[in-house]
């Protein structure tokens, strides 16, 4: 496994993000361990949760999984680096339940620390953009968590660039470290970010985690699976699908030139974007670990990087995107 330093920070993680949010849900909490289990093996140390993960059991039962997963050795907890969330409604019909004022992040920690049976969150994340909530408040109920020892970085997710831009202005007021990553959704069919995120994230110094990197499946080679019979899209996929179906074709063929695997390819290529921490990977079966864990070892030169611009164009950023 490679490592890397999240955005501007001294806190190494792995350019592999294990993502949690099929626990409970879709993955047993037995299998969940053993999920866990191998990350450590393959060297992954950066796990990514939310306190309302689970939600189709119960907001929060995720949280519960990993927690007693740290609960059966300490060493797990030692050597894993910790990101949680914070924003959504928890299932409560009460004020102040939700969001990012000042009560709320301080029952909502002090929740998801319980859940997961630790002192301390290493990352915690701002979920989605407040707009009711001023960053003052933002920011001091995230001092005392950091002076208390309860976090000790925080993070944003589905910020615009322009909020990362006012959260850091915020906090520089404050002489405070403010955000040192952001949460996105990013991949080869979703590049919108690169337009103002990306620009702001590079500026600021803030790692770059995206998520959905395969963007639902589709860039798993799910053309390949569809005429296998293994996979069948219905309803809103299945228009996405005939939309990119010339595209997606174009990709398979690509990453069966090249001898990788059409979903270890799209890590690949987040991997060899500038701000990319590691993409999120949320498997629910060992083999789809292990098939992330490989694309940290595939290097792809100027020209494959040139053809896949080509299959799946991006961005310049704004306002030379659009202006000029």
């Amino acid at each position: 496994m490679d490592f890397t330093y999240l955005g501007r920070t001294g806190l190494n993680v792995s350019r592999i993000v294990l993502g949690t949010m099929n626990f409970g849900p879709h993955t047993e909490v037995k299998d969940a361990h053993a999920i866990m289990d191998a990350a450590h093996a393959n060297g992954i140390n950066f796990f990514d949760t939310a306190n309302g993960y689970g939600r189709s059991i119960y907001p929060g039962r995720t949280e519960e999984i990993i927690g007693e997963w740290f609960a059966k050795d300490p060493k797990n907890r030692e050597k894993t680096v910790l990101a949680t969330k914070v924003y959504g409604d928890m299932g409560a019909d009460w004020p102040n339940t939700s969001k990012l004022s000042a009560l709320n992040i301080r029952r909502a920690l002090d929740a998801s620390l319980k859940r997961l049976q630790t002192d301390y969150v290493d990352l915690y994340q701002f979920h989605h953009i407040d707009r009711d909530t001023p960053w003052e408040e933002i920011w001091q109920a995230i001092e005392v968590a950091v002076q208390q020892g309860k976090i000790l970085y925080a993070g944003s997710s589905n910020f615009a660039g322009w909020h990362i831009a006012q959260a850091q202005a915020a906090a520089e007021k404050r002489n405070f470290t403010g955000l040192v990553s952001e949460q996105s959704l990013y991949n080869l069919i979703v590049r919108d970010l690169e337009r103002e995120v990306l620009p702001a994230a590079e500026h600021y110094g803030l790692g770059v985690i995206p998520w959905s990197p395969l963007q639902g499946g589709l860039l798993g080679g799910v053309i390949r699976k569809e005429n296998e019979g293994v996979r069948r899209l219905e309803g809103r996929a299945r228009e996405t699908l005939e939309k990119l179906r010339p595209q997606l074709e174009q990709y398979e063929a690509f990453a069966d030139e090249l001898g990788h695997e059409p979903g270890e390819l799209a890590l690949a290529w987040l991997l060899h974007q500038p701000t990319v921490t590691g993409p999120i990977v949320g498997p629910r079966t060992m083999e789809q670990l292990e098939s992330a864990v490989r694309a940290v070892d595939i290097k792809l030169d100027e020209k494959a990087l040139a053809r896949l611009d080509e299959i799946f164009p991006g961005y310049k950023t704004a306002p030379e995107d659009y202006a000029w």
